[in-house]
C-alpha cells in the first residue's frame, strides 16, 4: 500500500473503535475484487490502518444480533441497510490469522456511519481462525 490520497467513502464511527479513542473517520478501501476484503485507513493518520473482512465467505453461519443501542446510533431503518465487517489480526504470519467475531463493525451504507458493536451474552471467539469455509 502507498500513502497516495486515497478516493474510498469515508466512514464516521459514531462512538471510536476499541483501542483507538481519537480516530473516528476511515476510508474504506476494497483489497480485493470480490468484496470481501478492506482495509480501514484513517483520514487523519495515513499509517493507521485496519483489515476487515465481509465475513460471509468465511463464517457462513455468521448473523450477529445487533443491540438496539447500535441501531438506534447508526439510524438504522431495516436490516438492509447495515454492512457488518470483522477486524483481521493478520500478525506475523497471514496463514494465523484471525478475525475478532465478538466485536463487529456495522456500517450503515446510507449515512455511511459506522459502530463497533460488542455482542454481550455471546459466545463467538475474539480470535477465530481465518480461513474460507469449505
Amino acid at each position: 500500500m502507498t500513502d497516495a490520497p486515497v478516493s474510498a467513502p469515508t466512514i464516521e464511527f459514531v462512538a471510536p473503535i476499541a483501542g483507538l479513542p481519537q480516530h473516528h473517520r476511515f476510508h474504506l478501501v476494497p483489497l480485493d475484487e470480490d468484496g470481501t476484503l478492506f482495509s480501514l485507513r484513517s483520514a487523519d493518520d495515513t499509517g493507521l490502518r485496519l483489515v476487515v473482512v465481509a465475513p460471509g465467505r468465511f463464517f457462513p453461519g455468521y448473523a450477529p444480533e445487533i443491540d438496539d443501542e447500535t441501531v438506534a446510533a447508526l439510524d438504522l431503518r431495516d436490516a438492509t441497510e447495515a454492512a457488518v465487517l470483522c477486524v483481521v489480526n493478520i500478525g506475523d504470519d497471514p496463514a494465523t490469522a484471525t478475525v475478532n467475531l465478538l466485536a463487529p463493525v456495522v456500517v450503515n451504507h446510507r449515512t455511511m456511519q459506522a459502530a463497533q458493536t460488542v455482542l454481550t451474552g455471546s459466545d463467538l471467539p475474539l480470535r477465530a481462525p481465518l480461513r474460507p469455509a469449505a
